[in-house]
């Protein structure tokens, strides 16, 4: 599944804080630089989901604000996106 992410780097904590016109919104304490970022929101979104780190990715947007972030492995859509609050 993919969902479209948009980030806020080097926020006081990491936080899914939820949702605008089907984007997730998250903040992260990572710097926009070398991945950190990226990294950091796929930990945010794997503890959410409580799915391994390994099993969300950043397909495309990788040093934008606005991301699209693969989950591997979820094998109930509507369970999915109910945890996201979309």
């Amino acid at each position: 599944m993919r969902l479209r992410v948009r980030v806020t780097p080097r926020s006081s904590k990491d936080e899914l804080i939820g949702t605008r016109d089907g984007v997730v919104l998250v903040r992260v304490t990572a710097p926009p630089e070398d991945g950190k970022a990226n990294a950091r929101v796929c930990k945010v979104i794997a503890k959410t989901l409580g799915v391994p780190p390994s099993a969300v990715s950043v397909v495309r947007g990788g040093s934008a604000r606005e991301k699209t972030i693969e989950v591997v492995g979820v094998e109930d859509e509507a369970a999915l996106r109910t945890a996201l609050g979309l």
